[in-house]
């Protein structure tokens, strides 16, 4: 599949190295020479210097025989133009960024005058994965996932103590027929192996049989539990911010949003209804304390800055507040997260790099998928002929530790596979990745003739 991506930043990279693991082929289109050339020493793509907003760029690459291309710039106007024109030159499918909260408020009327077809915000994307978490609890819809005859049930290990302390290779003899396929422990989810050993405070992703799962779904879940949010304080008023205070204020909380720009205080108040803005730094801890931090239900860090949202998530929850989520960007501070204790840290740029990669893809080999907790991807898989997993047992195909084979649909029977298993053709596979290492997942699903992907 051809592929032509449009601004070369964290996002356009990112989502380049994820297609370029699955054999797609790649096209960078950025005004900025100096950085193309040093994505080109780095990265198997071709690379073109040009203006994408020029007609005469998008000639010049034939951009009618591309499937799809995708906009990334930081601005939405120019992002919404080049997928306009892109589209009425003949690409197959075009993708825009946006992020402004005026465009969302009529995003189908511009989808439909401009014929793009998808629009992504990744601001509105990362907003939708807190609010799941704050305001129902679950992640998953009810708490189960289900694909046919197999089940995938999300619960927290001391709602079935005999899971607590319980080594994984000692799993299925607790809950035979299930496997535990992901761990959510300290704001991380965790692919579990041999040596980990489940916590009480952990929540569990197990997979089985659906008739079984729902009898113990029936066992560790309270019939529609919600949670009781009232207080959110939000530290960074930027998109993000803007977003989760407009929806939380619609689901009835009380919501402080602490922002240390004048400007962007008055934007906050003059576009909010039920918001209380502050126009204050997010770091003084004076401020906060008297703002009543330890009286919050949540905290949601979402300032432009990571090492601030860090600070400020790790204050927050010293002060005893239950729910913390910290945005955070920078892959190499993942590990730093998993011991500070808080509830979830989010990427938005992995999550918008998925959702992009699911509309590329289409349903032709990917037949669902669905985020948890915004840093893994449970996937149902069609194994088509030419994959190069298949016939191997899965013990000697090398999988990256963010992956895992959770189940294997095959005709009217449900496997819960081990090391000796081998994928068959035509098999429907659910799978649990970590899109923080979306790159290995695709490569794991690639198949033995260069870029027939997904075609």
């Amino acid at each position: 599949m051809k592929v032509a991506i449009v601004g070369a930043g964290k996002l356009g990279m990112k989502v380049a190295n994820a297609l370029l693991g699955g054999d797609h082929a790649v096209t960078i289109i950025d005004t900025n020479e100096n950085l193309l050339q040093k994505v080109s020493s780095h990265v198997d793509v071709m690379t073109v210097t040009a203006n994408a907003k020029e007609i005469k760029a998008l000639r010049s690459i034939t951009i009618s025989s591309y499937d799809f291309l995708i906009a990334t710039t930081g601005n939405d106007e120019t992002n919404l133009v080049i997928a306009a024109f892109a589209k009425k030159l003949g690409c197959g499918k075009v993708i825009a960024r946006v992020r402004d909260p005026e465009h969302m408020q009529q995003i189908q009327f511009i989808k439909d005058l401009m014929n793009v077809d998808y629009i992504i915000n990744p601001d509105l994307e990362i907003t939708n994965e807190i609010y799941k978490y704050l305001v129902e609890k679950y992640t998953l819809s009810n708490g189960i996932f289900s694909s046919g005859k197999i089940s995938l049930l999300e619960f927290n290990a001391s709602k079935y103590s005999k899971l607590v302390d319980l080594p994984i290779t000692e799993f299925a003899n607790v809950l035979p027929g299930m496997l535990v396929v992901g761990i959510s422990r300290n704001g991380k989810v965790i692919i579990p192996h041999g040596k980990d050993v489940i916590k009480d405070e952990d929540t569990l992703y197990v997979v089985g049989e659906k008739e079984p799962i729902q009898e113990l779904n029936k066992k560790v879940h309270e019939r529609g539990k919600y949670t009781d949010l009232q207080k959110v304080m939000i530290m960074g008023g930027g998109k993000t911010g803007f977003y989760l205070a407009e929806k939380l204020a619609e689901y009835g909380a009380s919501v402080k949003i602490i922002e240390r720009d004048k400007n962007r205080c008055y934007y906050l108040s003059t576009h909010l209804n039920d918001v209380m803005v502050l126009n204050g730094d997010s770091t003084d801890l004076q401020l906060l304390e008297e703002e009543n931090l330890d009286a919050m239900d949540a905290v949601v860090t979402a300032t432009g800055f990571d090492e601030d949202n860090l600070l400020l998530a790790l204050t927050a929850k010293q002060h005893g507040v239950e729910d913390v989520i910290a945005k955070v960007s920078r892959a190499s501070y993942a590990e730093i997260i998993s011991g500070m204790g808080i509830d979830m840290a989010l990427n938005p740029l992995d999550i918008v790099t998925s959702i992009i990669l699911r509309l590329v893809q289409g349903k032709k080999k990917v037949l669902s998928s669905q985020l948890i907790q915004g840093q893994a991807e449970i996937m149902e898989v069609y194994a088509t002929p030419h994959m190069n997993i298949l016939d191997v047992p899965l013990k000697d195909l090398e999988l990256p530790d963010s992956v895992i084979i959770a189940a294997i649909h095959r005709g009217n029977q449900v496997i819960i596979p081990d090391g000796n298993t081998e994928i068959e053709e035509n098999d429907r596979l659910l799978m649990l990745s970590l899109i923080s290492d979306i790159t290995s997942t695709e490569k794991l699903l690639k198949e033995n003739n260069r870029f027939s992907f997904f075609r």
